[in-house]
Formats: structure tokens, sequence, C-alpha cells
């Protein structure tokens, strides 16, 4: 495991690998709690799968970013490290399965050779930033939001206030109003807006979907961009603070606001401001500037196309015109988001020497290339059809997206590529006129959890199961009446009704014929409120019927054996239990690394470093008292009010600890908190030592 360690120029990576592979070794020693090491692997994008005893690993991708290196990168490790498939996800990551937890680390020291990371894919952490694949060839787009995503991707990578937060957090850029990177189900989502030649945001808070999905509520008409990471910290900062920890159902943002109300969150947001690292940061956007006279100088390969007919489908379907003249994107529809390295291989080469050397993955589980001279579109076509990527309907109807459900996740409780592999094939083979539409989508998911965004689409689908007296069968419910409306609006589907999974087909069949027959000239989503649920109700309901179930309906899609519901422990948002020993050992390694940031002159850092200290170790004593502790903010209150005649301080402990907030980050402040978490870890191991002797002693 020590051949890597010369091979990553960062060093900050190669610790954070090699820290990886010490922690592996400890568990499996036994001096590293499970829950805890769970929550370190999480972080590092190494989650547990259904399949015991091996790991999914998810790639992060910031806005879905990938050069044709890169997938060269991510195609060997596949092959070497796992089984030779890709999976796109909802969040424009890539994962890949069945790896060994012992062979992480240098699965992810092979990545950093191409810049590609695993921190923070999974986790109580900052996840993915997500955009608009089309961001920067977006023909409506104000400016490209490319360069701000990928700042804040860099900004909070690694960084102390978003480590262990009580849930994940998610973002999201939109590249124009059209709000194509959902902003309205996001913790944060921003849309760009121009205001007198000023580039900013418009930005909504408190998003998300799960079990009770919400509606994010705007915070800004417009936010200029220079301010934009700082309002993020401070966010960032009142979550970590104030948001729930111990019950993970209410744990995410959009609980937080709805308890304490906008006003009062925003108010929490302002106090932040003279702690924050930045009060202004503006953000270069040089970087993403492409040379098109350079790609127009591209040769053009002779290529001749036999099947006329079907390139001009593709034409109409699959390729989209970029504001940049002359050039287009083409869309490769990925069935459910899977490919294989042999082809990942192939189109890495053909956007390298074609293209810009560029991929977009997409929120719809696709690949967008970028940047083809119209001449070469031919080209590509033969080339892609030779990889089997012109499937007609990239982002349309037929363009069903789906978590992988029972595959290989813990949660799911039905199949959803199954059903979504049987529903792909009824649209395609009886209802061709939705290759290019655009008006219904239609998601999947195998549980409540939304990964494959059911509970936001025109037509949803989520996994469930339904009884038949004491025999259990897959089910569907059966969702209607979401979508995006622009701008960051949109709305929530309406749970309509549950039936058997092998009925899924025929009900969606039902849902089309309907809408062909009585709709006139109007969307899905007008036609569903004018119609209303119970109506829908009502034509579905003999689906739903339990009493005239055959043998068939109780195997799910794409298996052959009885359905069994087993549903696991999910662990991308999970919240771990804390032993006291460990929690204390990880304080001396935060307090380390406070000190690090502080030689480093990373003075905001060191402190936010030294706020964790302090609150850790009073969480330590809490826990020892059996004090729970649901949010950092009521650790505070509670150590104060059970140990400040205790563990004595020249000031009260709300006070001690928040100097963070009544100082700005200087180095003089920064050496001082340093020096305060310093000797509040010393009087807290102190205490704890002598109560542990106590203990003993009884």
């Amino acid at each position: 495991m020590r051949s890597f360690r010369t091979e990553i120029e960062n060093p900050v990576v190669e610790k954070d690998i090699i820290e990886l592979e010490k922690k592996i070794r400890l568990f499996k020693e036994g001096k590293v709690d499970e829950e805890r090491f769970r929550s370190l692997r999480l972080a590092r994008g190494v989650y547990g799968q259904r399949q015991q005893g091996v790991q999914m690993v998810r790639i992060k991708l910031p806005y879905g970013k990938v050069t044709g290196d890169q997938l060269l990168r991510i195609a060997d490790v596949s092959d070497e490290y796992s089984t030779g498939r890709l999976h796109i996800t909802t969040r424009q990551d890539i994962q890949i399965h069945y790896v060994s937890l012992d062979r992480t680390p240098e699965l992810w020291a092979e990545l950093e050779k191409s810049d590609v990371t695993l921190r923070e894919a999974c986790g109580n952490t900052v996840r993915n930033v997500t955009a608009s694949e089309i961001a920067g060839i977006d023909t409506d787009e104000p400016f490209d939001v490319s360069p701000y995503a990928h700042a804040v991707f860099q900004f909070f990578l690694r960084n102390p206030v978003c480590q262990e937060m009580g849930r994940k957090f998610k973002m999201a850029f939109s590249s124009s109003d059209k709000d194509s990177a959902l902003s309205f189900i996001h913790d944060l989502g921003f849309i760009p807006k121009l205001k007198d030649g000023e580039r900013g945001f418009k930005v909504l808070l408190g998003g998300g979907l799960g079990s009770q999905p919400n509606h994010a509520e705007l915070v800004h008409d417009f936010l200029p961009s220079e301010k934009l990471i700082p309002f993020i910290e401070s966010v960032l900062r009142v979550f970590d603070r104030h948001g729930e920890r111990a019950k993970r159902l209410k744990a995410r943002m959009k609980f937080l606001v709805q308890g304490i109300g906008l006003e009062a969150f925003l108010q929490l947001v302002e106090e932040q401001q003279l702690a924050l690292s930045y009060q202004t940061y503006s953000i270069h956007t040089d970087d993403f500037e492409k040379d098109y006279g350079v790609l127009n100088k591209i040769t053009v390969p002779e290529v001749s196309i036999d099947d006329e007919a079907g390139y001009k489908a593709w034409l109409q379907t699959n390729v989209l015109p970029q504001k940049q003249d002359g050039f287009y994107a083409i869309g490769i529809k990925v069935k459910l988001g899977d490919f294989y390295t042999d082809k990942a291989r192939k189109l890495a080469e053909l956007v390298k020497k074609y293209a810009s050397n560029e991929l977009r993955l997409s929120l719809r589980q696709n690949i967008l290339i970028r940047d083809v001279k119209e001449e070469l579109l031919p080209f590509f076509y033969s080339q892609l059809a030779e990889l089997g990527f012109t499937s007609l309907g990239y982002n349309s109807t037929v363009d069903i997206t789906a978590c992988p459900g029972t595959d290989t996740c813990n949660l799911g409780i039905a199949s959803s590529t199954g059903i979504a592999d049987v529903l792909g094939d009824v649209l395609v083979n009886e209802y061709p006129e939705y290759l290019n539409n655009k008006d219904i989508t239609i998601k999947i998911s195998g549980c409540m959890n939304a990964c494959g965004q059911h509970n936001m689409a025109q037509i949803g689908f989520q996994g469930m199961s339904i009884r038949q007296g004491k025999l259990v069968a897959p089910a569907l419910q059966v969702l209607l009446g979401g979508g995006v409306l622009g701008d960051g609006s949109g709305r929530f589907s309406d749970k309509v009704i549950k039936i058997p999974s092998k009925r899924g087909p025929q009900a969606l069949r039902v849902l089309l014929d309907d809408f062909k027959a009585n709709a006139k000239d109007e969307s899905f989503l007008n036609y569903y409120n004018k119609q209303g649920k119970k109506y829908f109700y009502d034509f579905l309901k003999p689906l739903s019927e339990t009493d005239n179930l055959v043998a068939d309906d109780f195997v799910d899609w794409g298996h052959s054996k009885a359905y069994v519901q087993e549903v696991g422990i999910g662990e991308c948002a999970g919240v771990v239990v804390d032993l006291i020993a460990t929690l204390l050992f990880e304080v001396e390694e935060k307090l380390e690394n406070a000190k690090n940031a502080l030689e480093s002159n990373a003075y905001a850092d060191s402190i936010y470093h030294s706020y964790t200290v302090i609150v850790n170790a009073a969480k330590a004593l809490l826990l020892a008292e059996n004090v729970k502790t649901n949010t950092q903010a009521g650790i505070i209150k509670q150590f104060e009010e059970l140990f400040g005649d205790q563990i004595t301080l020249e000031v009260p402990f709300s006070k001690f600890v928040y100097q963070i907030n009544k100082n700005e980050p200087t180095e003089s402040f920064a050496k001082k908190y340093v020096a305060d978490a310093t000797l509040f870890y010393k009087k807290v191991d102190a205490f704890r030592k002598k109560q542990i002797e106590h203990e003993v002693g009884k």
C-alpha cells in the first residue's frame, strides 16, 4: 500500500489516501469502532453495497465534467479494481461496484493521477456540485455557470466547515431560467442572472426530495457572483452548528429551515459574516474559454451514411445546436446510466481527437459530447453507431431515469432498473411518438429516498411492497403531476395509487392512451391539473386489486425467484454513533489539523478546526453522561449547564466557544483559538480520566 505515496504530487491528497489506508488497517485490527469507521470511509466515497464484503465506490465529477484522459483513467481503474461497468448517477457522478475495501486506497491513488477524486462523494458532507450539462453552450444562458460550480467544488473540498455535518448537503447550478439543474429541489440552488451587466445568481434554499419533498425558498433575487462563496460558507456554518444530528430523518437542511423559520435562519447566516474566510471571493473564468478557431481546423474524415433516415432522426432527437455558431452537442442516451469500459475508451479517444476533449454527464444519467463542428456530425454518427450509442430519444420521454434499486443498494425495496427496462421497451415499440417528446418525463426510485427523483416527474414510480395474505409481492407507487416550471419553480407529484409491480407497463399504457384520447393540445401537467388526482385514481384502480394476483406477480422484474423484501441499513446519509474514546481520539487529530492549518497561514480553516475540537470534546463528556446531543448549538448549551461549574474557564462556556463569531479570521485570533482549544481539550481529557478512575474504583 506504500508504493503510491511518492507518485502523488499533492501532499494533501497523499496524506488523505494514507489516512484511509491507516484507518482500514486499524478497523481490521478492531482498534476503530465500526460506526466511526463508516463515517470516515463514506466521506472518501466508499459505500457499502447490498452484497456483503464488497464496496461501491463513487467517483466525484463536479458538474459532470470529465475529460477524455480522465475517462481513460476511470476505465483503467474499473477494469483493475471492479467489473468494467460504469454507472452514471443522477448527480453526475460515476459509480463502480464490487470493490474490495482493502484496495480502495490504491484505487483512489490511481484516480488522483488524472485529478479525479473520491473525497466527499458520500457521507455527511457537501456532495457533488451539479450543473446543467449544457452550461457553457446553452443558447439561452446569460453566462457560463461552469466556472462558478467549479470554484464552489474546489473551495469546499476538504473544508473543515463541512466535514462532519448532520446530513449531506447538495448544490446545483442551472444554466438558464429553464432550470434544467433542478434548483428547487436542492439545499442550495442557483440560477444565473445579469443585472446592469453584472453577473449574479438567483438563490434558493432548503429544497429536497425524499419521503417529504420540499420546495426550496427564495432567499436572493440577485446575489452578486463575488458574494457566492461567502454566502454558501455562512449557510454551511449555520447548518453544521444548528442542524439535527440525532434524528436522521429530520437532519436535512429543509427541516432546519422549517423548524426555525426562514427569517431566523437568515439572521443566523448574517451573524457568521465576521468569521468568514472571505468577505468577497472573485471567481476567474478565463480557464473555461475554448479556442473555437483551433476546433474549426480539425480534419473531417470521409464517411458515407447508409441509413439516411436513421441519421436524420438522430439529428432531430440527439443533436443540440450550441450558442457557438457552427458547433453542436451530441446527446448519448445511456440506458439506465450503465456503460462499459471498452466503449468508454473509444469514446474518450473520439472526443480527444475530434472535439474539445470534454464530456459532460447529465442529471438524467446520460453523456453529452460538446463542441463538435457541423461538418463532423456524419462522422460522429458513424462512430457512435459502432458503439451502440445512437439510440434515439436523448432527454425525451423514452429516456427513463432510474436509481440502482435492489441491484446493489441496501435501501432498495423493489427493482427500479428492471421496471425501467420494460417501460422503455413499451415506449419504443408501442409509442414511438414519444422518442422526441420533452413534455413528459418518467423517473423511478427503488424506495422513498428518491435517488431516481420519482416524486418530481410528470410520471413517477416508487418501489414498494404489497401483501396478499402472508405473501409479499413487489409493488409500485404511481405518482403523477410533478415537473419543472422554470426560474426556480417546480412542483411535486401526487401519490395516486399503489399497484403490483408487474402491472407497471399496463399502468403506463393506460395513462398514455387516456392522454392521447382526451388531452386537447395541452401539456401533460395542464391536463393533469384539469382532470384532477381522483380522475386518474379511478381509471388506475382496477390495476391495484390484489385478490387476483398470480404466481408471476410475486417475482420482481429482472429476477427468477420469488420476491423477498430485504432492506438493509442505508449508509450514504447515515448518522453515526460516536463512542467516547473514539471521539476523543479524533479530537486529538482535529487539534493537529488546527495547528497544521495555522502553520500554513490558513487561519479560517485553523479556527474552524479549533471550534470542532471544542464542540466534540464537550460532546464526549455529554455522551458519558448519556445526554442526547442533537445539534452543536445544543451541545454548547447543555455542556454549560452540566459542566460549567466543574470545568472552569475564564468566561462562560458558550462565550468561550462563540468567539468564532466575534472575531475576524486573523493570525492572532487563530493562535489564541488554537491555544484555547488545546487548553479545553486537556481539561476534558483530565476530567474524563478521573471519571474512568472513579468508575474502576467502584
